[in-house]
Order: structure tokens, then C-alpha cells, then sequence
């Protein structure tokens, strides 16, 4: 990051850094906004088909069989 620093100020000079360090910060800010409007648009769209409650489900059952697979992991042991 320093290096880009560098260069930046090298070729645009250190009175236009404050300009385009605060153009840098607007776009990140923008594409951070519209990545998190694209996760609630997702989030939103699988509530309302029900995908949400089915993955929940999936999760308990693989839990489940996670932890019956380790129960018996330990019983091997002991013998």
C-alpha cells in the first residue's frame, strides 16, 4: 500500500492526495452498499421461497450425523 501511495503522489502530487484518497472512499463505500443490498435481496428472496428453513434442517441433520459419528468414534477407541 505504501508503494501505491508513492506512486500516487509522485504522479498526481501530494495537493490532489486528499482528492483522490476521498474518490477512493466513496467507491468503496458505493460497492460495499450494493454488496450488502445484493446479500439482503438473496437473504429476502429465500425467505420467501422457504430455501432458508430448508437449510436450516440440512444443517440440524448433518449436526446430528456429525455428532453420532464422533460418539462412535470414541467407542473404538476405548476397545
Amino acid at each position: 500500500m505504501m508503494i501505491v501511495g508513492l506512486v500516487i503522489i509522485l504522479v498526481f502530487g501530494s495537493d490532489k492526495l486528499p482528492e483522490i484518497v476521498r474518490g477512493i472512499a466513496k467507491a468503496m463505500n458505493t460497492v460495499r452498499n450494493a454488496t450488502d443490498d445484493i446479500k439482503n435481496e438473496i437473504s429476502k428472496s429465500a425467505d420467501e421461497h422457504g430455501f432458508s428453513k430448508d437449510v436450516k434442517q440440512i444443517t440440524q441433520q448433518i449436526e446430528q450425523v456429525k455428532d453420532q459419528i464422533e460418539d462412535s468414534g470414541s467407542i473404538k477407541r476405548k476397545f
